[in-house]
């Protein structure tokens, strides 16, 4: 028999055998190297360190930040602004000349005289915006826009717009009507014409006839259009 010590050399073998333990360190370090490269060629494709945070829609969280529902936000943003872009142009769109001190008295005389001229109801809309009531002047715009329309397609599209923006219980200008006013539209916006707000309209107007136009003619803004303009009158 032949006898082996530990770390001796096998009976006609040419090569000693490998230390204790050397095989598991080679392994170990084969397979750092594979993890760093499989982690390197991850880090390296676009979007992948994202895919957490832009899941689709049928996630199992349902988060926020969800791509699906970014894109449906965006959408339903764009369609927002859209909207309140076609609404402003009803109302936004007049061009008002300075007004002359003469023309600017009138105003003093009656309602009628302020709301016949571009820049009256431009002062006069400057006012109830201090007052958080400009939504009165620009549904009373609406209507009068409503009313030059002569195409039943463009009626009907301004019509519910108007209906949206200042009829509508869930709309944030909501004018104030009372009940038979109310009713009548929702009768007749179906199928709406140019009157469909005709009495809604006048009950707008008598409200800022009676309530607004008053303090109009005793505040600043008034009387510094008055004093402004008749100081230029003078230089010129």
């Amino acid at each position: 028999n032949i006898l082996f010590t530990h770390g001796a050399p096998a009976a006609g073998s040419t090569k000693p055998p490998a230390p204790m333990g050397s095989e598991q360190m080679e392994m170990r370090k084969r397979q750092t190297s594979v993890a760093q490269e499989t982690s390197n060629s991850v880090q390296s494709q676009p979007g992948i360190e994202n895919q957490g945070s832009n899941a689709c829609c049928f996630c199992w969280c349902c988060c926020c930040s969800c791509s699906c529902l970014t894109v449906k936000n965006q959408d339903e943003r764009a369609r927002a602004a859209s909207h309140e872009l076609r609404t402003e142009g009803i109302t936004n769109c007049e061009v008002s000349s300075i007004p002359t001190p003469e023309e600017v008295n009138t105003w003093k005389l009656s309602f009628d005289k302020l709301m016949t001229t571009p820049a009256g109801r431009s002062a006069f809309r400057e006012f109830l915006r201090t007052e958080f009531s400009e939504e009165n002047m620009l549904f009373w715009m609406a209507c009068e826009d409503l009313k030059q329309e002569t195409n039943k397609s463009v009626i009907e599209e301004k019509a519910r717009l108007i209906y949206e923006d200042y009829i509508s219980i869930l709309s944030p200008k909501e004018v104030s009507l009372d009940s038979k006013a109310r009713d009548l539209i929702n009768r007749n916006i179906q199928q709406p014409s140019k009157d469909t707000f005709d009495d809604a309209q006048l009950q707008i107007y008598m409200l800022m006839l009676r309530d607004s136009y008053p303090r109009f003619m005793k505040t600043a803004i008034y009387k510094d259009l008055i004093e402004r303009l008749s100081q230029n009158s003078a230089e010129t």
